[in-house]
């Protein structure tokens, strides 16, 4: 091999991991961050438009289902390289290519952050709880007018919507509804303990 050649195999291997990151970087904007305009036929007609539409929609595939395992175990480097190295030495169709590996641990190395925070933002249901006050007060006067010395809980959630001004809830609990309150919770735990192990 001439250093010519060699020199013009580094040039294509540089030109094909740029590739690589412009699709992923795509993928990222339209399924994590909510950007429509991108679609993908932007991507081939920007990226590969010398590749036909068949091996595009393969490439695309590929690269989508690599990045969402990687994302939904959001990888640590020492996860990534262990699942790269495994990627790599997959025979047939279904491993990938130096490029591929390459591409996939630039992408992730300057984008986890970005996309575990957008993973966690979709799965969160909204109104979120942003906060939560409490104290115990005592209760001097029933709404009735009659004298009264027994104790209630206040309790103020903060809720809101992302983007939006928090909303407030003042909830006033006495004795008894906390009791049952509490008994509540415990069925819920007890609930819960025994999916988790039965799972």
């Amino acid at each position: 091999m001439t250093a010519r050649s060699a020199v013009n195999m580094a040039e294509t291997e540089v030109e094909a991991v740029k590739a690589l990151c412009g699709l992923l970087n795509g993928i990222a904007q339209r399924v994590y961050y909510g950007n429509s305009e991108i679609t993908e036929e932007l991507l081939k007609d920007e990226l590969y438009p010398a590749v036909s539409q068949d091996e595009f929609r393969a490439l695309y595939d590929k690269m989508r289902g690599l990045l969402k395992s990687v994302a939904v175990a959001d990888m640590d480097q020492a996860q990534l390289e262990a699942f790269l190295t495994a990627q790599l030495r997959k025979h047939g169709g279904g491993g990938t290519s130096p490029e591929q590996t390459a591409a996939l641990a630039r992408f992730w190395k300057g984008h986890r952050a970005r996309v575990r925070e957008s993973l966690v933002s979709q799965s969160r249901w909204e109104p979120a709880l942003r906060g939560l006050n409490w104290r115990v007060d005592l209760q001097t006067a029933t709404s009735r007018g009659q004298m009264s010395n027994s104790p209630v809980a206040l309790v103020e959630l903060e809720l809101g919507r992302n983007g939006q001004d928090s909303e407030f809830v003042c909830l006033e609990f006495d004795e008894m509804k906390i009791n049952q309150m509490l008994k509540k919770m415990t069925e819920i735990q007890e609930s819960i303990d025994g999916i988790v192990h039965h799972s």
